[in-house]
């Protein structure tokens, strides 16, 4: 791409181990907010045909999350080396081998020189230097650091579009084999991804916190000697707060009497 004149802007692995990315990681200085859920830093390393040009990106829901979600699979390694300790011989040695291929809890581990397991406190520590962080680096020097940023962004929010219409909406397989009728559920398929970011957006939710919560609303049928009822459930706190938001009308609370 360079050498025909472009530019490129490439996520990086933290957790690789380059010299580069180390040192990155390293540098000292401010972070520049973008948004509220996003502030960047940018890091030059090393010079001449060797620079280059990393933009550190830091979200703080993230590092909470990921924070978080570390202490929660710190607490289950705790449990599982307590019980480890109580067995004996060859189930002693089979549970300690799951206990180390597992992939959540395994990488927390090390063995001591005796042979039994603990958990890896400098692992722990090097974990968190990255909570809520990715690297992006680029080739492009008129690219601010905030324009970096959003750019890798919303390639994001593109691959994220293209797996909610294969797997949430269902694009593909077609059943169709007239070309108006392939055309007409592509477009209501787009026409669905549309309406699913719009409730996001104005929501402030994910599509599955959305669609978890307004499922939980239910239709009843009673039924007795003085005829039948159809009546949905109680409207919660959460459902008229993502109806507040759409501009949604509720839906009746009765949809039918029969005497």
């Amino acid at each position: 791409m360079q050498r025909a004149g472009g530019g490129y802007i490439a996520g990086e692995k933290l957790r690789s181990g380059s010299p580069l990315a180390e040192q990155a990681l390293s540098r000292a200085g401010r972070y520049q907010v973008v948004k509220d859920n996003l502030k960047v830093k940018e890091i030059v390393v090393g010079d001449g045909e060797r620079r280059k040009r990393y933009i550190l990106c830091y979200n703080p829901a993230e590092a909470k999350k990921d924070k978080e979600g570390r202490e929660h699979t710190i607490s289950r390694l705790e449990a599982e080396l307590a019980s480890i300790k109580q067995l004996k011989g060859a189930p002693h040695k089979k549970a300690a081998c799951c206990l180390r291929s597992n992939k959540s809890m395994g990488r927390y581990l090390k063995q001591k020189s005796d042979g039994t397991l603990a958990i890896d406190k400098a692992k722990i520590r090097k974990e968190e230097r990255l909570d809520g962080k990715f690297l992006l680096s680029t080739s492009d020097d008129t690219l601010s650091s905030e324009d970096v940023a959003l750019g890798y962004k919303q390639l994001l929010e593109v691959e994220r579009g293209f797996k909610d219409l294969k797997h949430t909406l269902e694009l593909r397989p077609v059943y169709h084999r007239k070309e108006e009728r392939i055309r007409a559920h592509i477009t209501l398929c787009f026409l669905a991804l549309l309406c699913i970011r719009v409730a996001e957006v104005e929501t402030k939710k994910t599509w599955r916190c959305i669609k978890t919560e307004l499922n939980r609303m239910h239709l009843g049928e009673f039924k007795g000697p003085a005829g039948k009822v159809l009546q949905r459930t109680e409207t919660t706190p959460a459902q008229r707060e993502i109806f507040t938001a759409l501009k949604i009308k509720e839906p009746p609370k009765f949809f039918e009497i029969t005497p």
